[in-house]
């Protein structure tokens, strides 16, 4: 079975049970949030031994993340567990009634947590180097990059080490508060590293400065594939050779946004593992983001193997005409 390999911090999440402001809440519900471990749990649904490699604290929302991801067919042989340093943690705040338009908000608890000390000694973890020369896929995000001088140390090595076959992925996961301050060139650099870069049209004006397709390539020549998600309109796929693939996102009944990139990312990656096109690719990552999409939550269950593979193979007009509500794929008509 093909192996993959996500590193990065993965968090408690505490998000007030009712949709009230933060110092009127009674209540918090405890989850988890991580683009990495996201993205894990998604290439594991999809059927590869997916590991997650990271560190978190010696205290309850370690442990709970630990125990989902174990739940989700994820490994994590690979994970530290620092006696000191505390499990990072964020606070989601909904959006309320009376100020539709203000938004949900977030507020982040992760300055000096443990997964902040992950750094090159990491890699001489005997569990962590197995699971790296094993690994198909190696999958990094530009979050990491910013925690800490010793996360973008951790992923300069793993981005400069020989191949030997592996493709390392790079998701940008432009996070505005976390570069506040920070030199963000370094995204652009540690991008064109990677054998894939996976980056939302809206990030890459804040990350690369531009939103332009011939421009994005130009500043990162050297991957094999760029990857542009243009939102709820289509996902584009650059080849280092000068072939473009697009291929339409499919008609949503949204129900929250939340992590529809991660699987994005589960689905496109995992099919260019087993070997497909980057337009089959493609069609699988808007797949996954889509029952994402239509579910309260970071993940939504993907349908079974048998219509996953219709939906993949049908015509660019049937595809045109799929409708997604509920997690169920139907056409436009109802049929």
């Amino acid at each position: 079975m093909l192996s993959a390999v996500c590193v990065g911090e993965t968090m408690a999440m505490l998000t007030p049970v009712q949709a009230v402001p933060l110092h009127l809440a009674t209540e918090l519900h405890c989850g988890i949030g991580g683009a990495e471990s996201n993205v894990a749990m998604g290439l594991a649904a999809m059927g590869l031994d997916t590991h997650w490699v990271s560190r978190v604290g010696h205290d309850g929302f370690g442990t709970r993340i630990l125990d989902e991801l174990q739940a989700h067919g994820v490994g994590v042989s690979g994970v530290e567990v620092d006696p000191e340093r505390p499990t990072g943690l964020y606070v989601k705040v909904p959006a309320q009634e009376s100020d539709p338009d203000g938004g949900s908000s977030v507020l982040y608890y992760r300055q000096g947590s443990a997964a902040s000390a992950m750094g090159r000694p990491l890699l001489s973890n005997p569990a962590v180097s197995s699971l790296l020369e094993n690994a198909a896929l190696i999958h990094l995000s530009g979050i990491t990059a910013a925690l800490s001088p010793e996360c973008l140390s951790l992923l300069e090595a793993l981005m400069t080490e020989p191949r030997n076959g592996r493709i390392v992925s790079f998701d940008v996961n432009w996070r505005e508060a976390l570069w506040a301050g920070q030199d963000r060139s370094v995204l652009q650099r540690l991008a064109n590293l990677a054998d894939v870069v996976l980056v939302g049209k809206d990030e890459a004006e804040h990350a690369f400065g531009t939103t332009d397709e011939a421009e994005l390539r130009r500043l990162m020549p050297d991957p094999q594939v760029l990857v542009i998600k243009n939102e709820a309109i289509s996902a584009i796929s650059l080849d280092r050779s000068g072939t473009r693939e697009e291929v339409p996102a499919l008609s949503v009944a949204v129900v929250e946004p939340v992590g529809a990139g991660d699987s994005f990312a589960a689905g496109y990656l995992s099919g260019m593992l087993f070997g497909l096109g980057q337009k089959a690719s493609l069609r699988r990552g808007h797949v996954a983001a889509a029952c994402t999409l239509t579910v309260h939550g970071d993940r939504g269950p993907l349908p079974s193997a048998g219509e996953l593979a219709a939906i993949l193979d049908s015509s660019d007009d049937d595809w045109a005409a799929i409708h997604v509500e509920e997690g169920h794929f139907n056409t436009r008509t109802g049929a």
